[in-house]
């Protein structure tokens, strides 16, 4: 089955351009468009897509809320896309700490929008360039320090979260650490309740935003 995708954008040449992208693969189908965040949860009620690719600003309900509201609203929501102009907007970043799986740039090659969708819509790796990564630490706080110290991972779940906030994948991770990959799953299941994350875009922002993981 193709992972299918919802365009989130208010400008009508970018859903264009990535719909003509998006379609040219074979294992990815778009099943609706949408020029505003507002019009985003009835139609993924209707459309069921895998990932709504979202653009940040918007003139009604920006990205970041409308991020929110599937994330509340929906029990099974997509996985979420961001999608925007500058990499270090500070709106990208507040829409990952929303809830947002992924980022991308409108000015990425084809090749790279069609492998961020299959990489967001697969979940076990992460789209968090060095300008998020900046972002986040720079955003740090004693809060999250305190709350990566509360969570006392092992010796082996902060290995694999260290790995995580480089955006290796689970089987990447497994090679590294000379492991299976259903061991690392069981150490990222660990590390997401131990950490209180959604996902793994959630537990390596309190990564970054801890110091635990520095930009490089």
């Amino acid at each position: 089955m193709p992972y299918t995708v919802l365009l989130v954008d208010d400008e009508p040449l970018v859903r264009a351009g990535l719909r003509a992208i998006l379609e040219a693969q074979p294992d990815i189908e778009v099943v609706g468009e949408a020029a505003d965040g507002a019009a985003v949860i009835p139609l993924v009620r209707t459309l069921r897509p895998d990932v709504v690719a979202m653009d940040v600003r918007m003139p009604l309900m920006d990205g970041i809320e409308a991020t929110r509201l599937l994330l509340r609203t929906l029990a099974d929501p997509p996985k979420i896309l961001v999608v925007t102009t500058f990499e270090n907007d500070e709106y990208v970043y507040e829409a990952l700490r929303a809830g947002a799986d992924g980022f991308l740039l409108k000015r990425a090659r084809p090749a790279e929008i069609a492998h961020a969708v299959r990489l967001v819509a697969e979940g076990e790796s992460l789209l968090f360039p060095a300008a998020v990564r900046q972002l986040a630490a720079r955003y740090g706080t004693d809060e999250a320090r305190n709350a990566l110290d509360r969570a006392a991972l092992t010796d082996r779940e902060a290995a694999v979260l260290l790995r995580m906030a480089r955006g290796l994948s689970n089987a990447e991770i497994a090679t590294d650490l000379g492991v299976g990959v259903e061991t690392v799953k069981t150490h990222v299941s660990a590390i997401l309740a131990k950490l209180g994350a959604r996902d793994r875009t959630q537990a390596v922002i309190a990564a970054y935003e801890s110091g635990f993981v520095t930009p490089r």
